[in-house]
């Protein structure tokens, strides 16, 4: 985006995302928290407390998955995880952080498998629609033993 353009969208009280300037005005926060607020309750329950089934209520039958390893649909999540789970008890994914945009909700995660995994960053985005998850994304990446900088990847 073009400094200018930037400047002026900041002077007249939008919001700049992906190039775009939109006014806040539009956006629906209370909406915006009811999604996160689903999403976060959602994943605590899922991947902390491993209440698949009553977690699952939420996903909606025709779940899209954009993780290249996990099929589309609620039926394919729920069978993978309820078998993890049983197999690895001490799994958990921690939530850092979290945010809303409209539908979309998105969580920054430390995932680990029991206290001696290093474990794994998470970004997960989940799109919310009608009060079900109804879409997935992921990056995910190890929690490095050294880095570049001081700074931690949470």
């Amino acid at each position: 985006m073009k400094p200018l353009i930037a400047i002026v969208a900041m002077t007249l009280g939008l919001s700049v995302t992906h190039g775009v300037a939109r006014a806040d005005e539009h956006r629906d926060f209370k909406k915006e928290e009811s999604n996160r607020a689903l999403v976060v309750k959602f994943y605590n329950k899922f991947f902390n407390d491993h209440l698949v089934d009553e977690a699952a209520v939420v996903i909606a039958e025709e779940y899209v998955q954009h993780n290249p390893m996990m099929p589309d649909g609620k039926a394919p999540l729920v069978n993978y995880f309820s078998g993890f789970f049983k197999e690895n008890p001490a799994f958990r994914n921690r939530i850092v952080r979290s945010a809303a945009d409209g539908n979309l909700v998105w969580l920054h995660v430390h995932s680990t498998n029991g206290n001696e995994d290093r474990g794994q960053a998470i970004v997960d985005l989940f799109r919310v629609q009608d009060g079900l998850i109804v879409e997935h994304w992921d990056v995910i990446q190890p929690v490095a033993t050294q880095s570049a900088n001081i700074n931690t990847m949470f």
